[in-house]
């Protein structure tokens, strides 16, 4: 599949994509060292997985001057994309602790360097005081500005275990004041944190879908030597992920994500000669080539999670070939008709509207749609001469009949027309007649010993579900 915001053949939203698409050449980020420090470096301590540089393992040497920095990473670049633009990144340690004027003096002398588009300044939720952000207000009309929030995970009791230094609402609070002002605001999170499950990391994800966030980076958690997370470690012997463990997660995690959040890593870099576990991380190519394959072995993409609807089409494609009849048994959108249409031989859609009886009857002659004018209570009568030869039957309600008998008897008969490979497809709101709804017809199944699926919108509990009958 093409998903639609990439360049690459990727299932997620690329940077590659973003950029390109933005400013219509390639665009690349060059790592600064600003020669920053950090607020939470105080006598020695820090967030606990900090080396003594900070976050600067693989920005600018801090020796050089910007300008400097900034050349010698383009002139490698040159050598094979000789036209492309560039967006600075200060990326070590906290780029805006410090006084406004340090920081225009900073910023300013590097938006003018050749070529360059865009700023990205990496920074802490609890380091942009209210003069900062007067100045990135002013700077993010003069360029492409994006600030890279740290927030690791969205639970508390993580953040003070790690010894982060804020919470999770100093973070909510920053993202707010940033987009109010309409500035880009990038999140880093971190998988595999000390006592953090499967759970949580992904809440973190479902977290950051509720703010208004432009990009993500999702880092592994990297234990170095000579810091606080290798002493707890030591002390402690907490789980660390596996590989499988991590591409599992991320898939996940790229499954309930927003598509328009545009995704800048799925993984992080970690000094060889000081990484303690996991050694894993250091092959980042096989990682990223894994989380590839598994999304495609699945046959997800972003955002795939966050409506049931996209997994109602994955069973259709999966269940469905050119020689099969099908059912739409409610017939409510004529483009999920048409979706059936073109995966099938033919399709049986019940619908009395008028709207759908007057649409174009040369549409349905061309796709195959035979409309029955008629409720779906009446499917065993309508379709009695095709038993045992139809492949699948979709019920997909906006809202469950009046009487929830009527929904069990509609699917006990269509049990009738499937043949041995037969499905029936079931999504409605579990409110609280769809809760008696699905108690029947859970005991109706049970009773017949067919096997189900049920599979939930991941983000949104009270959002249509899915129930897969299988013959």
């Amino acid at each position: 599949m093409d998903f639609k915001y990439c360049l690459e053949g990727k299932r997620y939203h690329t940077l590659n994509y973003d950029l390109t698409n933005r400013f219509k050449v390639r665009v690349f980020k060059v790592s600064l060292n600003g020669g920053f420090s950090c607020p939470n470096f105080k006598n020695g301590s820090g967030c606990i997985f900090c080396s003594a540089k900070g976050s600067g393992d693989f920005a600018g040497n801090k020796e050089d001057d910007l300008l400097t920095q900034f050349n010698t990473v383009k002139e490698k670049i040159n050598k094979k994309w000789p036209d492309t633009k560039y967006i600075a990144y200060f990326q070590a340690n906290t780029n805006t602790f410090a006084p406004v004027k340090i920081l225009k003096e900073k910023f300013e002398q590097v938006i003018k360097f050749p070529n360059v588009v865009g700023l990205s300044i990496g920074t802490r939720p609890d380091a942009i005081t209210s003069d900062c952000l007067d100045y990135l207000i002013d700077l993010n009309k003069r360029t492409y500005l994006t600030i890279e929030l740290g927030l690791q995970s969205m639970h508390d009791d993580t953040l003070k275990l790690i010894n982060r230094g804020h919470d999770l609402k100093c973070f909510d609070d920053c993202v707010k004041k940033l987009r109010k002002n309409k500035i880009n605001v990038v999140v880093h999170i971190i998988n595999g944190l000390p006592f953090e499950n499967k759970e949580m990391m992904l809440n973190t994800i479902k977290h950051l879908n509720k703010l208004d966030i432009q990009g993500i980076k999702i880092h592994m958690l990297h234990i170095l030597k000579n810091t606080k997370l290798e002493e707890f470690y030591n002390e402690n012997k907490f789980h660390v992920l596996t590989k499988e463990e991590y591409v599992n997660i991320v898939c996940d995690q790229i499954e309930l994500l927003d598509e328009k959040i545009v995704i800048h890593r799925l993984t992080g870099d970690a000094p060889k000669n000081e990484l303690v576990e996991p050694v894993w991380t250091l092959k980042k190519v096989c990682v990223l080539n894994d989380i590839d394959k598994e999304l495609k072995k699945r046959q997800t993409y972003q955002g795939f999670s966050t409506n049931i609807l996209n997994k109602v089409n994955l069973v259709c494609e999966k269940s469905i070939n050119s020689k099969d009849l099908v059912v739409d048994a409610t017939g409510q959108n004529i483009n999920n008709t048409l979706k059936l249409c073109s995966l099938s031989k033919a399709v049986f859609c019940f619908n009395n509207r008028k709207n759908i009886i007057d649409y174009d009857k040369e549409t349905f002659k061309k796709n195959n749609i035979i409309i029955i004018n008629d409720l779906y209570k009446n499917i065993k009568k309508d379709l009695n001469k095709y038993n045992e030869k139809i492949s699948l039957i979709i019920f997909n309600f906006n809202q469950l009949p009046k009487s929830n008998k009527t929904l069990v008897k509609s699917i006990k008969e269509s049990f009738k027309l499937l043949n041995n490979k037969g499905k029936i497809l079931i999504a409605y709101y579990k409110n609280n007649k769809g809760k008696k709804a699905f108690r029947k017809i859970l005991k109706h199944i049970n009773k017949t010993n067919m096997n189900y699926n049920i599979y939930r919108n991941k983000n949104n509990i009270s959002a249509q579900f899915l129930i897969e009958i299988i013959k």
